[in-house]
């Protein structure tokens, strides 16, 4: 009996330490006021941007090695502003806003050379959860660290219909961009 209760207190003990973060890891939340993510798409008769300034992301940051261990960013697909209300209202649509109201990334390694990441994860967007490398570049200060980068995506491989105008459709490709900042 003693031995299954010295089993059971090393396996509490390896789960706590392996499931929590180090006493040194914290959370830190991204500062909304200065944070920034843009999609860029193109048609045949013109080329626009929108922005999405409602940016909801978090690090787990190690503060005695000063990296970052993780990455997660949760969006609005309804908070980006293209500065045409009848074509964000058309994205709703073709994106099926109400039935998949956010674009999450969610990292699952993160890789760190001098002021270059390389983020290993997921991103869901449109009901669909697809394997993504995103190249970020690091950019600290005393008070933050400034995390941007740019990726793209296809519209086809998250299942969306490319919206149209005047017969014609956008192309496939979507261009994002991002720049976050996190204060420390």
């Amino acid at each position: 009996m003693k031995t299954i209760k010295n089993f059971i207190a090393i396996l509490l003990l390896f789960t706590v330490f392996a499931f929590f973060p180090k006493a040194d890891s914290r959370k830190i939340v991204a500062d909304k006021k200065n944070s920034i993510v843009t999609y860029a798409m193109s048609h045949p008769a013109h080329d626009w941007e929108g922005v999405c300034k409602d940016v909801n992301a978090l690090i787990v940051y190690d503060d005695a090695t000063k990296t970052i261990s993780q990455v997660a960013v949760s969006l609005k697909v309804d908070a980006f502003d293209s500065g045409n209300a009848n074509r964000d209202s058309h994205a709703l649509e073709v994106l099926e806003g109400l039935k998949y109201p956010k674009v999450v990334f969610t990292s699952s390694k993160i890789k760190s050379e001098n002021n270059t990441l390389t983020a290993d994860g997921n991103l869901t967007f449109h009901g669909i959860t697809r394997p993504i490398s995103i190249t970020v570049t690091r950019t600290d200060s005393d008070k933050k660290i400034i995390l941007d980068g740019k990726f793209d995506i296809l519209l086809s491989q998250f299942q969306v219909e490319r919206p149209s105008l005047f017969g014609l459709k956008t192309k496939d490709e979507v261009k994002l961009s991002f720049k976050v900042f996190f204060p420390l």
